[in-house]
């Protein structure tokens, strides 16, 4: 890496410190100051009498319940009851459903205590439109393909994050334009009376105008375009989730998939490896399997807490050649809350298939979803054993609330909060010597600095200036949240 800029970036960072703060501060943890004010120095152990909760005009009471550590009826050490009211409130807020979660003692006497819950609920019902890029990010949609609207999926969307109030989503998507697009799912987290089996179906089907058929040698993907239909897919599919307690969950799930593509795709001049068997339509199954641990103070933008993964899938029935597949991955995140408004975070992930000899769509490693490498946006680098490890030292520049001119129970006050960070990113991706590319079976590393900024219902915009082995820099855009 170049140490000039190194220390130019950290130079530029702690700059950003400078800027001052002139409106109201976003109180991260308001359970904190709640918790000083009514804990009081005692031996005797405080008794929850009751839980109060308002705000949920929708929300079923008992999936509230269901996140709190505190149960009306419990037993409590006094040194123990802010770190569970923390708890509950970080557990409650986790499941999406809300904007602001506060949580309140109430003492009636010396040791006896009344839990107030107050909520506000999100704005649940989504009819919108949808603008959906055909590439796999908008750096690459920008400038590869130089913001072609031809490259668009548009129609309609209809998802209810809380359709009948127990936290179950219902969504159908009706899509046209680049692509054709009709999906269906439905989930519920909770269908027994222990609160601890959740189910989910999907089924869609997919029209494909362009194909992605091959990776070239500098990594960059090499579609197919002549027919307006060169790839369609079929899928069904269901999910058993079993969550026993807080942070744990054991995800099963079992997906059907039919696909058939473009006969010329799997010639010698295109792909013949595409499916790794001489013919154009395939069904297989997925059967995948997942464990998962969450403990956050936010799970779509945390700050504090960890998360790690340990999943294992299996493609196609059979054992040997075609789209036969095991594939195991491990994730491990961590994030860590330091004195003045700092912040520090480690994600490491990496997944291996076997046997390496694979089909060409079973090869996706970097460049897809969360997988990827800052500063490498631009490119895709197929593997079968693949890692990337990142860290990130990021500053809370200001945070504010903006009032709304009208008045609106579901939506406040837009929060708004700007982060500094600065960044170094790592990966190694392995694949067999017939599929090798530049970018294949070597350590490759990244880094820059950038900005995130946080606003309603958790939706964060990362602007990130990048510089990559190959000498390359440029400024990249992601966009996550939880709409």
């Amino acid at each position: 890496m170049n140490v000039i800029f190194i220390r130019f970036s950290l130079l530029v960072f702690f700059s950003l410190l400078f800027i001052k703060n002139q409106a109201q501060s976003i109180d991260e943890n308001p359970i904190q100051l709640i918790a000083q004010d009514t804990i009081i120095n005692t031996s005797v152990n405080f008794i929850i009498t009751d839980i109060i909760i308002s705000g949920n005009r929708k929300t079923k009471d008992y999936i509230v319940l269901r996140e709190m550590k505190l149960k009306k009826g419990d037993e409590i050490i006094p040194s123990q009851l802010f770190r569970k009211l923390s708890d509950s409130r970080d557990l409650i807020y986790n499941t999406t459903l809300f904007s602001i979660v506060e949580l309140t003692p109430v003492f009636e006497d010396s040791n006896r205590i009344i839990i107030k819950v107050n909520l506000v609920e999100r704005w649940y019902i989504y009819p919108s439109p949808v603008f959906k890029l055909a590439d796999r990010n908008f750096n690459e949609w920008y400038k590869t393909n130089k913001a072609d609207f031809e490259r668009v999926t548009y129609g309609v969307k209809f998802s209810h994050n809380n359709f009948t109030g127990r936290g179950d989503e219902f969504n159908i998507f009706l899509l046209n334009g680049y692509s054709r697009n009709f999906t269906i799912g439905y989930s519920l987290p909770y269908i027994n009376r222990s609160l601890t089996l959740g189910v989910s179906f999907k089924a869609g089907y997919l029209e494909n105008r362009e194909v992605a058929y091959k990776t070239s040698y500098y990594n960059k993907i090499l579609t197919y375009k002549n027919n307006y239909l060169d790839k369609s897919s079929l899928y069904i599919g269901g999910t058993i989730r079993y969550r026993r307690n807080y942070y744990k969950s054991h995800i099963f799930s079992v997906i059907y998939t039919y696909t058939k593509i473009n006969d010329t795709l799997i010639t010698e001049y295109f792909n013949p490896n595409y499916f790794n068997l001489n013919k154009s339509k395939v069904s297989y199954f997925d059967f995948n399997y997942k464990f998962k641990y969450i403990k956050t103070d936010n799970i779509i933008y945390p700050l504090k807490g960890k998360i790690y993964e340990i999943g294992i899938s299996k493609r196609d029935l059979g054992f040997s050649g075609g789209l036969n597949m095991l594939s195991l991955g491990v994730s491990y995140k961590r994030y860590y809350k330091h004195s003045h408004g700092f912040y520090t975070s480690f994600e490491g992930l990496s997944n291996i298939k076997l046997p390496f000899k694979q089909a060409y769509i079973n090869q996706g490693a970097m460049g897809y979803g969360n997988f990827y490498l800052s500063g490498l946006e631009y490119y895709v680098i197929d593997g079968v054993a693949n890692g990337i490890a990142k860290f990130k030292l990021k500053k809370k520049i200001f945070g504010v609330n903006i009032p709304l001119p009208v008045k609106s129970k579901t939506i406040p006050f837009i929060p708004l909060t700007i982060f500094a960070k600065t960044f170094v990113n790592s990966g190694f991706a392995y694949n067999k010597k017939e599929y090798e590319t530049r970018l294949n079976n070597k350590m490759l590393g990244t880094y820059g600095f950038g900005i995130d900024i946080l606003t309603l219902y958790d939706v964060n915009f990362n602007l990130e200036y990048s510089f990559n082995q190959l000498g390359e820099k440029g400024l990249f855009l992601h966009f996550k949240g939880s709409l």
